[in-house]
């Protein structure tokens, strides 16, 4: 490996650790060949040798950070390889109950971020929960004033309890999550939608929460509840329909996945 090669790894591996998103792009057709340079969301570093070929690289990098997708891309004469490096996904879990700890673990397993919330400091403890990045005993309002939402969060609401699951379903949605569910039966998610509507939420957002959250397998347990809400997580991540329980007609709704 040259020395180029390697101060950009390491470069990648520093930033990547930071939770800085960043594309590498690499020439592997055309002059000059292996040729690298870095995206990364507030400039640029190196140069593919070539001024119009570099700014077309770059448009081509954001466009892929923001898919999260490696790709080779041909410009004219020339293949580069892109090699995206996007932010971990963070999964953002409010009330913290027994469905929210295997859903924490299984979520780390797949290399989510994960903050657990809850007003109650006996449910939200260490011993319950820990490896989760974070971990705040605090109510909706505060807890949006301590933790970063983004497009790449993942918010999922397991509470079942109105003055807890509704504030967070309000700041959720002034956020770019790019998903949002929230437990309950079809009439607790009719039922709230209609609160919402009448708190002055559009439709818009209203159709952005999952409710019943998750996929419709018939989860039983804690961790099979875990699984569907991660499933219709995965599914949206992808653009995959997926089964979700809030399309359902038939099979049955339980527990947090209900």
């Amino acid at each position: 490996m040259s020395d180029t090669s390697t101060s950009i790894f390491d470069r990648v591996r520093a930033l990547v650790a930071a939770q800085v998103p960043v594309a590498v792009g690499t020439v592997i057709r055309g002059e000059p060949l292996g040729a690298k340079f870095m995206v990364l969301p507030d400039g640029v570093e190196g140069s593919l040798g070539d001024p119009t070929l570099d700014a077309d690289a770059t448009a081509a990098a954001r466009e892929l950070l923001a898919a999260e997708r490696s790709e080779t891309r041909t410009f004219g004469e020339t293949e580069v390889f892109f090699d995206i490096y996007p932010l971990a996904p963070h999964l953002i879990v409010f009330g913290a109950v027994h469905v929210a700890q295997p859903l924490a673990d299984f979520a780390q397993r797949l290399g989510f971020r994960v903050s657990v919330i809850d007003a109650r400091a006996m449910l939200a403890t260490r011993e319950r929960f820990p490896n989760v990045e974070e971990l705040l005993v605090a109510w909706p309002d505060d807890a949006y004033e301590q933790i970063e939402v983004g497009r790449n969060s993942w918010i999922a609401i397991l509470t079942h309890d109105p003055k807890f699951d509704e504030p967070a379903l309000l700041g959720a949605l002034q956020t770019e999550a790019r998903y949002i569910g929230a437990v309950g039966s079809r009439k607790t998610n009719a039922d709230r939608r209609e609160r919402l509507r009448q708190a002055g939420v559009s439709e818009a957002d209203i159709a952005r929460i999952r409710g019943p959250i998750g996929l419709d397998i018939g989860g039983q347990t804690p961790e099979e509840m875990a699984i569907s809400i991660l499933g219709e997580i995965i599914a949206v991540k992808y653009g995959r329909g997926g089964g979700a329980l809030a399309q359902a007609t038939n099979g049955s709704i339980r527990g947090a996945a209900g």
